[in-house]
């Protein structure tokens, strides 16, 4: 049932946008620092570190549907999803620091698969959080323009957060080993100091559901779903076919998923990239300038990308920043012949468009759980949210995977703490491919899928004047 058009407050944008710190944490750490530190603090080949990043992804596609099924239950029952987001905010932490508790000494393969389940836990908490987070601005606004406000203050924050964790855990692992400490100490350091950023964090956003624009009260048990919203009791196996079924009944969802996670994979495996860009390739002794130049751009221009998709449509802009991101990617390719710190230029023109990247996408998808709920009824913001989630998930560490099979291609030599190596010329050419033609390429074949979304702004509007309409009034009795 269509409920009527609210306006976006204040304290709606920035709760909501508190929760991209957390957000922006984990989806930058495990690319940035899990594969670098199987490799080269704990000795773990390439390839059984790609293995671990590959099963631990293939859970989240598992789950990720589940979850956001179960989320679209709790809220037609409760009137809320709020208890996933509690439930993944308290156990994130707990798992995360487990993931960089490895004992020192352990073999590598007992150590891959230490890491291995510790972050499958992880994984799974994170997801407890972010599927029903993603659904709720499709609850939260009504508005075509309003939501691209929305995500775009999340976009900044998340922007601010990767570039805080991004620049700030290479640093926090640094100061520990500066003052005595062993890298096993550091990266365990650097995991406590996230995990509780993600603890507040991630409680703070689980507050703004109360502002959410669906007016609902909870069930008595027995009783009737919310009208309009079907609650059934089914089981994970149920849960993952509707999960599945939403992408194949809804093209314009079908074609942004595509799109979103080919372009996921692309920025994962240039993320799991900058460490060994910067180690081996310009010799740096950390990231924090790399991901200053991705990151300043990308908050300079968040808002601008706002501008410009009110006045071409959100999927002219879309289009814009794919190939802006894919042309600088391409460039640094030239790092096999020229490795220098021009690479900042190109590296600061994909944080532009990154923005966009981030921002312009998580607005159209609350526009395809609408225009979804006018064809085929209400109640399934929370399985797209959860199939986008896995999608997302997976493209960001399958990103890892590709780079971990190039290395292990290219003849790239793992180490343990403090143990220093000479990569070969062949490993050093690998890292780079891996950090400019592959993501452009994946970044150009993504527009083909987004040539196929249909969502306009026509539409939008036409769905919003159709729930603000009021309801036809009673024939006038004789």
């Amino acid at each position: 049932m269509a409920t009527p058009a609210r306006d976006l407050r204040r304290g709606t944008v920035v709760r909501y946008a508190v929760g991209s710190v957390g957000t922006g944490g984990f989806g930058t750490l495990p690319g940035l620092v899990l594969l670098i530190y199987m490799t080269n603090t704990l000795g773990v080949s390439p390839a059984f570190a790609g293995a671990a990043f590959t099963i631990s992804k293939i859970w989240d596609v598992i789950i990720d549907p589940w979850i956001g099924a179960r989320s679209d239950r709790s809220l037609a029952r409760t009137g809320a999803r709020r208890r996933f987001m509690v439930l993944g905010a308290i156990l994130l932490p707990v798992f995360f620091v487990l993931t960089f508790a490895v004992p020192p000494g352990l073999p590598p393969l007992l150590s891959a698969a230490w890491v291995l389940v510790a972050f499958l836990l992880a994984a799974t908490a994170f997801s407890l959080f972010q599927v029903p987070y993603i659904a709720l601005p499709a609850e939260l606004v009504d508005s075509y323009d309003a939501r691209t406000r929305l995500l775009s203050a999340r976009v900044i924050v998340l922007t601010l957060a990767i570039l805080a964790f991004g620049g700030g855990a290479p640093e926090i692992i640094a100061l520990v080993v500066d003052n005595g400490g062993t890298e096993y100490l550091g990266y365990l350091a650097m995991a406590a100091v996230a995990g509780l950023v993600f603890l507040v964090a991630f409680l703070i956003a689980s507050t703004v559901e109360r502002s959410a624009r669906v007016d609902r009260t909870p069930t008595a048990p027995g009783s009737d779903p919310i009208e309009g919203i079907a609650a059934p009791k089914t089981g994970m196996f149920m849960h993952f076919r509707r999960g599945w079924s939403a992408v194949r009944d809804s093209q314009p969802y079908r074609a942004l998923l595509f799109t979103f996670v080919l372009q996921a994979l692309a920025i994962g495996l240039m993320l799991a990239g900058v460490a060994y860009v910067a180690a081996d390739v310009l010799h740096l002794e950390g990231t924090l300038f790399l991901f200053l130049s991705l990151i300043a751009p990308a908050m300079l221009v968040t808002p601008l990308w706002s501008v410009i998709s009110r006045r071409i449509g959100k999927e002219r802009a879309f289009r814009l920043a794919t190939v802006l991101f894919g042309l600088a990617a391409l460039s640094l390719v030239l790092l096999v012949w020229f490795p220098g710190l021009w690479l900042y230029g190109p590296v600061a023109l994909a944080g532009a468009a990154y923005a966009g990247l981030q921002s312009l996408p998580l607005a159209m998808l609350p526009d395809t759980v609408a225009y979804d709920a006018e064809t085929h009824g209400p109640g399934r913001a929370g399985t797209f949210s959860g199939v986008w989630t896995a999608g997302e998930t997976a493209g960001l560490a399958f990103g890892g995977t590709i780079l971990s099979i190039v290395l292990a291609v290219t003849g790239f030599i793992p180490t343990v703490a403090d143990q220093t190596v000479t990569q070969p010329a062949s490993a050093i050419v690998g890292i780079i491919l891996g950090f400019s033609v592959i993501p452009a390429l994946l970044m150009f074949v993504s527009l083909i899928s987004l040539a196929r979304y249909p969502l306009r702004k026509a539409d939008i509007d036409r769905l919003v004047r159709h729930a603000d309409a009021p309801p036809p009034s009673a024939a006038p009795v004789a």
